[in-house]
């Protein structure tokens, strides 16, 4: 666990009741105690921000104020902070909350790692698109901050503005690409206004087809979004044209969407790794199937993923079996590092049963927060976890988190999520399968969906208590994705109940076993040329097909690339296969060369071309030699041709036969 330092906690006014002990043993530290840490006790934060090492503070609410006091005393370091009163003291178990404030200052001492930025430049152009008058106040209300320009949608009946201060046409956007500061828009019907209009407003001639280049985007028109999970994209606004105050919210924010903007690069891509095709020959789709705002499209042998598109859902990185898509904010070991001290310290400080209960900040927060001051708070057994977004969390989380101890998992999200969360779905009934079987049982992880923090409560009181695993894992999680969640893997069937070595798994499983009818297998190796993880292998010496299965991530590639058809995928997971050696799946006699006695082919093969041409193609006949250069290697094949001096593709000399020779043989047939 890492050093936690300096911990200050402050029990608001004494309105917290500070679980010091167990907080003591759960992050081997002692706490400095405080009842008004942000008053009249400032001057010792003050003091001891001045010192060097780690420093935790069990407020967030005056985390700004903390931040500039440390700043004053030119502390280096930052200072983590932790909000253990509306997660675990303003709760009617407050008392017995000591294990889970210790797990939650643990969890804030973790460090975050640092993540990468993508910097976005908008010049203020805008294009407010509508169907009435609506879209032109909208322009008068941005005249003085944008370069507006207003599409009308047909038939655009409206009445002409006294004075020309923007643009207006007539349009409908038939299509949109792009992002915050690079927006292309392709209209039809595009037509200019005409200045002689009189009661209504006139255009001139129509076309289709016109573009236009724009930074950010103001769809007032009321119908279908440009964009698929249109929240999510960045400089296009949406509100109802028959909703004012939704409205003037969408004219605000783009009011403010001017210079330059740096949004995370969310995932970490790495294209070598990557499982999408090989030589044109689709195989895994995963992270194109789930990516709800369109930032993945592919690229050849791997996808791209468009950073400045990308709005961080994670879904790719949780799905992809490569580990070729990453998530970075934060990485999924320094999630797992969090996890791990969060559970350790629970456990240390006496907790038991623990359930982990994963939210966003946008959503989850301010439910928990309802719950603290409305409420009777969190059950002292539940650990609320903050990540970016909860479609982030892959199997590997799941994995660790039992693995180190969690009897539960719950993932708190909106009863309207703002976009698909399919793949957090299957990322669940993927776990599901790999829990029982290992022995805890169904229903350890599921989501709780609700806006309503009275929901929530009662779905948490609804849990049954569920026993942990008997042997918990205290393993630290380092390397890339695919690495950490074996590592988690097989961990976690260290920890469990029941020690299974194979469990089946759901079709689409990153996991699995490959398997082929060796009668209909021609060992043309094909599926080895295709395999991006080096699953299936050939020998150099023998004609042989070998499957590696921890490298297996069921991709379909070598499925789809087998011209005999014979290869069936088996999504399962077999904890031994990380120590098992590589199977032989085919293996023949090979065929050796007639001449040098070099294997070059496989036997099998090398028969059924024989069978099939010798005596029955004009280019091989029975008696001919032609048909040894079928058993020979290439280099024996060029020297057999040369010293025979024959050409192995001229067709065969042909004697003319006449009318003479016909009646020359009828006249000695008749005689």
């Amino acid at each position: 666990m890492t050093d936690s330092g300096r911990i200050l906690i402050c029990s608001c006014d004494g309105t917290v009741p500070l679980g010091t002990e167990a907080i003591r043993c759960g992050c081997n530290s002692e706490p400095i105690n405080a009842t008004q840490l942000c008053g009249v006790e400032l001057d010792r934060f003050r003091s001891i921000a001045a010192q060097d090492g780690p420093v935790t503070v069990a407020c967030t609410q005056e985390a700004a104020l903390f931040s500039d006091i440390a700043a004053q005393t030119g502390r280096v370091g930052s200072v983590q902070f932790a909000n253990i009163r509306e997660t675990a003291g303003w709760s009617s178990e407050g008392a017995h909350a000591g294990p889970k404030m210790a797990a939650l200052l643990a969890a804030a001492a973790e460090p975050a790692p640092d993540v990468p930025f993508v910097k976005l430049e908008s010049g203020g152009v805008i294009l407010i698109c509508g169907r009435d008058e609506t879209a032109l106040e909208a322009g008068n209300l941005l005249k003085d901050h944008l370069d507006v320009t207003v599409l009308i949608e047909p038939p655009a009946t409206i009445a002409p503005p006294r004075t020309t201060i923007f643009p207006v046409a007539k349009g409908k956007v038939s299509a949109a690409t792009g992002h915050l500061a690079a927006f292309e828009v392709t209209i039809n019907e595009f037509a200019q206004s005409r200045p002689s209009s009189r009661n209504a407003l006139e255009f001139g001639p129509s076309r289709d087809g016109a573009r236009s280049n724009c930074d950010i985007i103001l769809d007032l028109t009321g119908g279908t979004a440009f964009f698929p999970a249109s929240d999510l994209r960045d400089g296009y606004l949406r509100a109802d044209p028959g909703n004012p105050a939704a409205t003037l919210q969408a004219v605000l924010k783009a009011r403010d969407l001017v210079g330059t903007f740096e949004k995370p690069r969310y995932i970490t891509f790495d294209a070598s790794l990557c499982a999408h095709s090989r030589s044109g020959v689709t195989g895994c789709t995963r992270c194109l199937d789930l990516c709800p705002a369109g930032a993945i499209a592919p690229a050849g042998d791997s996808v791209a993923i468009d950073p400045n598109i990308c709005a961080g859902c994670g879904q790719c990185a949780a799905a992809c079996p490569t580990g070729a898509a990453s998530y970075a904010l934060p990485s999924a070991d320094a999630l797992m590092r969090k996890l791990r001290a969060m559970l350790m310290a629970y456990r240390k400080a006496g907790g038991e049963q623990a359930v982990v209960l994963v939210h966003d900040e946008p959503h989850g927060v301010p439910l928990i927060d309802a719950l603290a001051r409305f409420g009777d708070g969190l059950p002292a057994h539940v650990l609320p976890l903050a990540v970016n977004e909860i479609t982030q969390v892959g199997l590997e989380a799941i994995a660790a988190a039992f693995a180190y101890g969690a009897s539960a998992m719950r993932f708190l999200l909106r009863d309207k999520p703002r976009h698909d969360v399919s793949g957090l779905r299957r990322t669940m009934a993927l776990a599901d399968p790999i829990l029982s079987g290992l022995g805890f049982g169904p229903d350890r992880v599921a989501a709780v969906e609700t806006d309503d923090p009275d929901v929530l409560i009662a779905a948490l009181r609804a849990m049954p208590l569920m026993p942990s695993a008997p042997r918990p894992a205290s393993f630290r999680a380092v390397g890339r994705k695919k690495d950490v969640l074996r590592f988690a893997l097989d961990e976690l069937h260290r920890a469990a109940p029941v020690s299974a070595d194979i469990i089946a798994l759901p079709a689409g499983a990153p996991f699995g076993a490959v398997e082929i009818e060796a009668g209909g297998c021609t060992l043309c190796l094909s599926c080895v040329s295709a395999c991006p993880t080096g699953a299936l292998r050939d020998d150099p010496e023998r004609p042989m097909l070998r499957f590696v299965e921890d490298a297996c991530v069921q991709c379909g590639l070598c499925q789809a690339t087998c011209p005999e058809k014979v290869i069936t995928l088996k999504p399962q997971i077999d904890f031994r296969a990380a120590r098992a050696p590589a199977r032989v799946l085919k293996e023949e006699e090979p065929f050796c060369c007639i001449r040098c006695d070099r294997p070059f082919g496989v036997r099998s093969t090398i028969d059924r071309v024989l069978a099939k041409l010798e005596s029955k193609h004009w280019m091989y006949p029975g008696s001919s030699k032609r048909v040894d250069i079928i058993k020979m290697c290439e280099d024996c094949r060029v020297a057999f041709v040369a010293e025979e001096n024959f050409e192995p593709y001229r067709t065969p000399s042909r004697t003319v036969r006449t009318t003479s020779d016909y009646l020359r043989e009828r006249g000695t047939t008749e005689g």
